[in-house]
Parts: structure tokens; sequence; C-alpha cells
């Protein structure tokens, strides 16, 4: 697949060619449209573009644990249909259903983009803006910067200011380490071993790949 020059330059576009999972079980070619923070039946009007992603697989952005601590009748607000929060992947792979509910991790050459709320936060494998950037604003370092542990499992996440993490894994310092950014409820990771992943901080608990969290 030889990917798209440029990411869109404009909040409103149209994704072409695509393999769109509207949710994770769903998935057909197709187009998706991008209006903004949201997802639309069409975009059209001054500033549209097409972007061609060519047989690419675009796929929700959740975590099973966040979804189920919603109630029953919240939980399509995952789904890439419109009217949700425009966020979500592009991945030149094809992505199961599993992945996409448990634990989606993505190579960066593997990964064409990712979109939280209408914000590009990726584009060819690489991030869009530099790290510690978010968490600069003093609303944003006190919601996501500090200590977060699932105990249960062993994992204490480390997010510092400077938008660098650390993860102490049964007792293990620094079994993962790598930057990340944030976005609305949004966590997006880029792990120095190569990989990135995703999270969301829903009512003070953070989900990320089957751990929740809590802050110290």
């Amino acid at each position: 697949m030889t990917p798209p020059a440029t990411p869109p330059s404009s909040s409103t576009f149209v994704l072409t060619g695509a393999q769109v999972r509207t949710r994770p079980d769903a998935v057909a070619p197709g187009e998706l449209h991008v209006v903004g923070e949201h997802l639309a039946a069409e975009s059209t009007g001054l500033g549209r573009e097409a972007i061609d992603v060519d047989g690419a697989h675009v796929v929700p952005l959740l975590v099973d644990s966040a979804v189920a601590q919603l109630p029953p009748a919240r939980r399509g607000a995952y789904d890439l249909v419109p009217g949700n929060p425009a966020t979500f992947a592009v991945v030149r792979r094809p992505v199961t259903a599993t992945q996409v509910r448990r634990m989606l991790v993505v190579s960066p050459r593997d990964l064409l983009a990712v979109w939280v709320a209408g914000r590009l936060e990726a584009w060819d494998g690489a991030p869009t803006r530099p790290a510690g950037q978010d968490v600069a604003d003093p609303t944003v370092r006190r919601a996501w910067v500090g200590t977060w542990h699932d105990p249960g499992r062993g994992l204490q996440q480390h997010l510092r200011p400077d938008g660098r993490y650390s993860e102490t894994r049964g007792g293990r310092a620094d079994a993962y380490t790598g930057r990340y950014w944030v976005h609305v409820d949004r966590i997006t990771y880029l792990d120095d071993s190569g990989f990135w992943a995703f999270g969301q901080l829903l009512d003070g608990v953070l989900h990320h790949a089957g751990f929740v969290m809590t802050r110290r």
C-alpha cells in the first residue's frame, strides 16, 4: 500500500478506499466522512478533502473495560457511525475484532493515522506534535500526570509532565517506556520498543490494554 503523501489539511474530509470496521465485529468496504470533531453521513463544502487510503483498515479506538463501564444504551458511542466522535485508527494490515476490543497494538510501519475527536495524533507512523505539549496546560496536567496503578495485575504506569511514561510491572521498573499524548479523554502511547497503543480515561479510571488503573 502506498500511503497518501500528506495528511488532510482541513477538518472536513473523507477517507476513501477503506475497509471500515464500524464496530469490532462489523467490517465492510466504504468511506468514512469527518466534519470537525465528529463523523458524518457525508462531508461536503469548502475545504473538503478526499484521502485515498488504498484498502487500509479503519478501526474504532476502544477498550472492553471502558465500554463495560457505560450503561448499555451508551455503548454504541464507540461505533464509527455518523454523529459519533471521529476517534479511530487507520492501519495498513488487517485488524481482528479481538484486537480492537482488548489490545490494539500497532507498529509504526503499519500505522497510517490516528484521529481523536477529529484531531490528528499520528500520521505515517509518527506523532504530529512533541510529547509534553498537551500536558503543558495545567488543567490537562492535573487530569493525567501522576502514577496510575492496577494492583491486581502488578502494574504502575507513571505519566510524567514531560510527556514521557514508564511502567513498573511485577516490581520491575521501566518494563516499558515511551512517549504519550492526550486529547479529550484519550491517551495515545508510542513505546520506545516500537509500537503504538491506546487508552481512555473514563470517570477517573484509566483503561488500557486490559488494565484498569486508578491514580494514587
